[in-house]
């Protein structure tokens, strides 16, 4: 295996890896010996010297290594990451699982918006957004970086419905009742105007930035640009 990619699926797994350890196993000993805001500073620095680590390796390995998945896997993705967007547009919008004063009145309410769709609408709009990366099989890079992103959505997820049921109690257990993990995309259509056409401007906006960026078309740019 090449060396780059090598060093790219270690710096992935580190910071895969400290993020889970830090927001699961070693969070209470960290705030118990830094304090929250002590804990905070250190995630952080963690976390921006991780992915800067994941940006620098992604950079140094081969950029176009696989044959990619021709027209269908462009049209895939291109699909796929329209809902992600509408999934993270809405996502900061009444948002239990954020760490808000509101937290718990949120959690009781009906679920409005993308809520709908999924209780996750942020970590399933990055987790559709690494498929749509996935389905497209251009490069190695590209590939090892977008699961471990994909993973670290899903996964985390998964693992913060465990930690917001003993931090939140029956409130998170109402939430849930009323919730899917699983994103039922079919209801997207009624998330509401302002996560729609704020996620399709996010969808566009950013598939038109990606050539200045990657140097690659994508969207509906690779078609109508």
């Amino acid at each position: 295996m090449d060396g780059a990619i090598i060093t790219l699926i270690a710096a992935n797994a580190a910071f895969v890896g400290t993020h889970f350890a830090m927001s699961h196993p070693l969070r209470a000993p960290m705030v118990k010996a830094l304090g929250a805001g002590g804990f905070t500073a250190a995630y952080t620095i963690v976390s921006f010297a991780t992915l800067g680590w994941v940006a620098f390796a992604f950079k140094a390995a081969p950029p176009a290594d696989l044959g990619g998945s021709g027209e269908a896997g462009w049209i895939l993705a291109t699909l796929l990451t329209w809902p992600a967007m509408v999934l993270l547009a809405g996502s900061l919008m009444g948002n239990p699982a954020l760490p808000t004063p509101m937290a718990e009145a949120q959690a009781r309410a009906e679920p409005k918006g993308v809520f709908r769709v999924t209780r996750h609408p942020m970590m399933w709009g990055i987790g559709l957004w690494a498929l749509s990366h996935i389905a497209l099989l251009w490069s190695t890079r590209t590939l090892v970086t977008a699961l471990a992103m994909g993973i670290l959505a899903l996964v985390g997820a998964k693992l913060q419905d465990g930690k917001k049921e003993v931090l939140m109690g029956e409130a998170w257990a109402a939430w849930e009742s009323k919730t899917s993990y699983w994103p039922q995309l079919h209801k997207l259509l009624a998330a509401g105007a302002v996560p729609l056409i704020a996620g399709t401007v996010l969808w566009l906006a950013g598939s038109w930035l990606h050539l200045w960026q990657a140097g690659i078309p994508a969207g509906v740019w690779k078609w109508i640009g």
